[in-house]
């Protein structure tokens, strides 16, 4: 048997994040009312009213998944299941795709929900690093040597969960060429395109690009829907249905109501005022804490994020990420993430798409506490 290997960032937010006040762990933009999300998707209320709390289609409703497919080229309804979040598309994946002997690629730092799930199962999970002192670029003679004739699944975050980083063109190029090489899957969690700082041009799909492609996205980050928890996954046709028996057994279905409310969101002239919204939030909020992170001069730097809520932000103070953390909740009320959840120390994760006033505050907060530990020194 293999041992389980907790969810290192979900157990922290599981135990930490409920009644906090200043709460900048999570790695979406901040989300929308209901009240919002209605007056933005332009949704018929009394349509959706009339709705019957009832099972919907299992794999997603028709409207929804044409929506869906529309967000890439050469997509159509087929190529597309719909699934209750991103997590659970990723675990879909490494049940149907994976077998023994089998290894899985993964990139540091990241999301773990997809290779967890593959080391929980009983596979290898081999971890290439990215590098901070080059914009957390790929190690390529690392990728190099960890792929083999072996490696099913090579899983990648674009945009980078936790740093907010776009793969270039040359990073995008290693992985294709190492997945071809070895007839590898691409899985491709991209739940953060559309999160754009410095252009409205959303990142660009590995679908298409490769003819093993698993593309993930959901309705949480760009979106601001995470109560929803509806996600997708696209993948060739062939494969859905393997998926697809999968799904029944994981959920059956997302629900009623979130599929109808992601269709209307989906709508073209909706996505275009609910990621324009994302975007807002995104790029002040990441002015905000750039100002408030020079405060104390020489303590903090961050890689800025090309994308996303959060930035990945490094410190140099005399306690771990572990400690910095605590002391932020116990003796502040702020939350965020250490960087030893993402098995890299001197950082935390941030996330600033919030509104200002809330932001400030908290900020100035965590400058109070920097200024006790740096007095204590």
């Amino acid at each position: 048997m293999t041992d389980f290997q907790a969810f290192a960032v979900e157990q922290y937010l599981s135990e930490t994040e409920h009644g906090v006040h200043y709460n900048f762990s999570e790695s979406g933009v901040h989300p929308m009312s209901y009240a919002e999300l209605f007056e933005l998707a332009n949704v018929d209320r009394d349509a959706l009213f009339a709705t019957l709390v009832d099972y919907p289609q299992v794999n997603g409703n028709q409207l929804l998944r044409e929506r869906i497919a529309a967000l890439y080229q050469r997509a159509h309804a087929d190529n597309v299941l719909v699934t209750v979040g991103a997590t659970e598309a990723n675990t879909l994946v490494a049940a149907t795709l994976l077998e023994p002997g089998d290894n899985v690629i993964r990139f540091s730092p990241t999301y773990e929900q997809l290779a967890g799930n593959a080391h929980n199962l009983g596979y290898e999970v081999r971890s290439v690093d990215m590098h901070s002192t080059q914009d957390w670029a790929i190690d390529a003679p690392g990728l190099a040597a960890a792929v083999d004739d072996r490696t099913r699944i090579i899983h990648i975050v674009n945009p980078n969960n936790p740093t907010g980083q776009v793969l270039s063109a040359d990073d995008r190029e290693l992985i294709v060429a190492a997945a071809r090489g070895v007839g590898a899957w691409i899985v491709a969690d991209e739940v953060y395109s559309g999160t754009e700082r410095n252009t409205d041009e959303p990142t660009a799909s590995f679908w298409g690009g490769y003819e093993r492609v698993i593309a993930i996205n959901s309705m949480s980050k760009a979106y601001g829907l995470p109560g929803l928890r509806l996600g997708w996954l696209l993948a060739p046709e062939s494969l859905i249905p393997a998926l697809w028996r999968r799904h029944e057994y994981a959920s059956i279905t997302a629900t009623m109501m979130s599929m109808q409310l992601a269709s209307a969101a989906l709508e073209p002239s909706a996505r275009d005022a609910i990621t324009a919204r994302a975007r807002g939030l995104i790029r002040r909020g990441f002015e905000t804490l750039q100002k408030e992170l020079s405060y104390h001069k020489g303590v903090f730097s961050v890689v800025p994020p090309q994308a996303s809520a959060m930035s990945f932000v490094k410190f140099d103070l005399p306690v771990d990420s572990d400690t910095f953390s605590a002391r932020l909740l116990t003796e502040e009320d702020v939350l965020v993430i250490p960087g030893s959840r993402f098995g890299v120390e001197e950082h935390f994760r941030f996330s600033s798409a919030l509104p200002e006033e809330h932001l400030r505050a908290g900020l100035q907060r965590m400058n109070e506490l920097t200024g006790r530990i740096l007095k204590s020194a």
